[in-house]
């Protein structure tokens, strides 16, 4: 199977990302929709193991930021990626638009109070990102956020890019991996989606008229991602761009990556020390007594 570590999903370190060359849908060659379900498997039973590990341990902590634009599946990846885990191991926040009391803060204070705790896993549905996201392509939402005067809107983004720089790499020196995932859609896929949730009435739910109004803003929006991706994919916050036209696919290729970074991250068992040793040979031992009275 195509390996997507190996591959060209992972954002480039050097700014030389560029959103129109990456690809929406999957490779010639990739495996069919039955062997991808059997993929899947395989891939969340071996990250559900190294999630126990992880979580015993207690010392390191994985944070996964998704991205993208609006019906590209990011619920739905999250979803299939951590079915069987461990609840206690796992932390999910999604992220919308910002309280009166989170505008009284800085734009890292609200997702800061959700970093997973050592030994978790975390999951931001949307994050931190959308500042450089969302109001980039609608600059009109920063009038509420009071900021200190500044020279150009240019001058933000440079700014709030050199601080989730910062900010990814004081978590990661303090024990927490991150890994950011942009899925995305195609023009053309999203439109087929938006209107599903319109045609079926139990999809009418997730359906949001602004997100057509969204659709209007594609290019500007492919523009901001670009740019941030390029400015805060680094070695120890990588972005991967995943193609999402094709779910099975998207979800197969975002399961390897955890994987892969849970093994590369070694989690083990903590050591016990020669006095617990001894007391548990001594709990055994007390055990085994009872069970023979018995």
């Amino acid at each position: 199977m195509w390996n997507p570590v190996e591959n060209s999903c992972r954002v480039p370190f050097d700014g030389s990302f560029k959103i129109k060359h990456a690809e929406t849908r999957p490779p010639q060659g990739s495996p069919s929709r039955k062997d991808l379900k059997a993929r899947l498997k395989a891939e969340v039973a071996a990250v559900d193991k190294l999630q126990e590990v992880l979580y015993a341990e207690d010392r390191q902590a994985l944070l996964l930021v998704f991205q993208a634009m609006d019906a590209a599946g990011k619920d739905g990846t999250i979803r299939a990626v951590l079915r069987g885990l461990n609840p206690a191991g796992c932390q999910v926040f999604s992220f919308k638009q910002p309280s009166v009391r989170e505008l009284d803060h800085d734009f890292l204070w609200r997702t800061s109070q959700r970093m997973p705790e050592r030994g978790k896993i975390g999951i931001f549905n949307r994050s931190y990102y959308e500042e450089v996201l969302i109001v980039r392509v609608h600059p009109k939402f920063l009038g509420t956020q009071r900021l200190p005067p500044y020279e150009s809107l240019e001058q933000i983004w440079e700014h709030r890019y050199e601080s989730i720089r910062d900010h990814e790499q004081h978590l990661a020196r303090a024990g927490t991996r991150i890994i950011k995932f942009f899925l995305q859609v195609s023009p053309k896929e999203q439109g087929k989606r938006l209107l599903r949730r319109i045609t079926k009435p139990e999809n009418h739910w997730k359906f949001n008229s602004s997100d057509l109004a969204e659709r209007e803003y594609w290019a500007e929006y492919m523009d901001a991602y670009e740019a941030a991706l390029n400015a805060t994919s680094r070695p120890w916050a990588p972005w991967y761009s995943i193609p999402a036209d094709d779910k099975p696919f998207m979800r197969v290729q975002v399961a390897q990556i955890l994987h892969k970074t849970l093994e590369d991250m070694a989690p083990r068992y903590p050591d016990l020390s020669h006095e617990n040793r001894d007391a548990l040979v001594a709990h055994q031992q007390s055990l085994r007594l009872e069970g023979d009275e018995d």
